[in-house]
């Protein structure tokens, strides 16, 4: 009797709620707080298997800091952390609703996932190169870059320090070591390592990291990337936003239910970390042994953030599309600030009216900051630049044809302002 074979199908990989489902993440496998083992610094990428597959936590669920990834920060150094995190979601609120205003083209908030960019921003250096991708606007808030250049570069103002050649949100700033930003996908990691690559080359002591999302690690770039940090062991650490949905897909389209995205690095001979996002803790004591694990030749490390993305992915999107619409508030891992606030009470080293207190004063610094940025010009109603400085800051010296451009451009002017006259 002939065996009949059943017809192949092909697996389309589905969100786990909806548009109207009732959320209930108890489907993920949350490891107790102070469980992961901390390795050693020249751990093999085998030896990570576990903290690849499992998750790092440090602040349990009374807001005690335990285990043995417990970085010890003194409260000073928690109570600055805090007050960035916040700094960044009254930045994000501010600017959310001046491109509501129409004063802008586009914003991209980072809510809930505030512990990512300052947490490990803390645990870098101050020459360290960082290559953000558009939801680390904490990383130069951590590193106290002014909030008014930040708004600047998101109106395109007559002060942009871009000139308003990019998209609102992509911002630049080479003093902070913040690369400037690409909206295309997954640059950031090929271009971390071939500039932690060229570090090591010079025998310098900088290292450099890239953020990318979940959606990203689809891409090319991000193989390319792991390859050659592998291969040459440049002192690169790569952070994996997972944050469980890119504009309209879930996490299962970039391979997020097969694996963890953190394990992908063990194939590739490079230590795989996955961490609680939403713990700053936790995030800095995983970041701070991955720098050191870099700067000290040991190579590259993989961190998976595990954390959830509450606002839209932008002001162009319109999460209630593709799922609900209260999705946040059933994620397990709680809110960044909320968490590092109970902590530091705990402590009891903070307390709610002095949050209270420091919230409203950020209000009005992010408030104060805005207005002045206003002062020259947003968006919508100029000033604008020159169409002349289209031609600067490209070439160290401009090439035949653009100057031939720039010319013609130059009589163009001139020609319809004695017109004008």
């Amino acid at each position: 009797m002939k065996h009949e074979v059943p017809p192949l199908s092909l697996h389309v990989p589905e969100a786990h709620f909806r548009p109207g489902d009732t959320p209930d993440f108890g489907y993920l496998d949350l490891p107790a707080a102070g469980e992961a083992q901390r390795p050693p610094m020249d751990a093999k990428a085998s030896e990570t298997r576990e903290l690849a597959f499992g998750l790092v936590r440090v602040l349990d669920d009374e807001g005690k800091a335990v285990g043995p990834w417990d970085p010890k920060l003194d409260a000073e150094t928690l109570r600055k952390a805090l007050r960035a995190m916040m700094l960044t979601r009254a930045f994000d609120e501010q600017m959310f609703k001046v491109q509501r205003q129409g004063k802008t083209s586009f914003y991209l908030k980072c809510t809930g996932e505030e512990a990512v960019a300052i947490g490990q921003v803390f645990a870098l250096e101050p020459g360290d190169m960082c290559f953000p991708s558009y939801r680390q606007q904490g990383l130069l808030i951590g590193r106290g870059w002014p909030i008014f250049d930040m708004m600047c570069q998101i109106y395109s103002n007559a002060l942009d320090r871009l000139k308003g050649r990019q998209l609102p949100v992509l911002y630049s700033a080479k003093e902070a070591g913040f690369f400037s930003l690409s909206g295309n996908l997954a640059t950031q990691v090929p271009q971390a390592v071939g500039w932690a690559m060229a570090s090591a080359y010079k025998h310098d002591r900088h290292i450099a990291a890239a953020w990318v999302g979940e959606g990203a690690s689809a891409e090319g770039d991000f193989h390319h990337g792991l390859t050659f940090a592998a291969v040459y062991h440049a002192p690169v650490i790569l952070n994996l936003v997972n944050n469980q949905w890119a504009i309209s897909s879930s996490q299962g389209v970039a391979g997020g239910e097969e694996a963890t995205f953190a394990s992908r690095a063990i194939g590739f001979g490079i230590p795989g970390i996955r961490v609680d996002g939403n713990d700053l803790l936790a995030v800095y004591a995983v970041t701070r042994w991955a720098a050191e694990r870099a700067r000290s030749n040991h190579g590259p490390t993989l961190i998976e953030l595990f954390t959830y993305r509450v606002a839209p992915h932008s002001t162009s999107d319109d999460p209630s599309r593709y799922r609900p619409g209260n999705e946040e508030k059933f994620w397990p891992l709680g809110d960044p600030i909320e968490r590092l606030k109970q902590h530091l009470i705990g402590l009891g080293e903070w307390s709610e009216e002095r949050h209270a207190e420091q919230a409203t004063a950020l209000q009005e610094e992010v408030r104060a900051a805005n207005g002045q940025a206003q002062s020259h010009g947003i968006l919508s109603d100029g000033p604008h630049h020159e169409a002349g400085t289209m031609f600067e800051d490209v070439f160290k010296e401009m090439p035949w044809h653009l100057r031939e451009q720039q010319a013609e451009l130059e009589r163009f002017n001139a020609r319809a302002e004695e017109e004008g006259a």
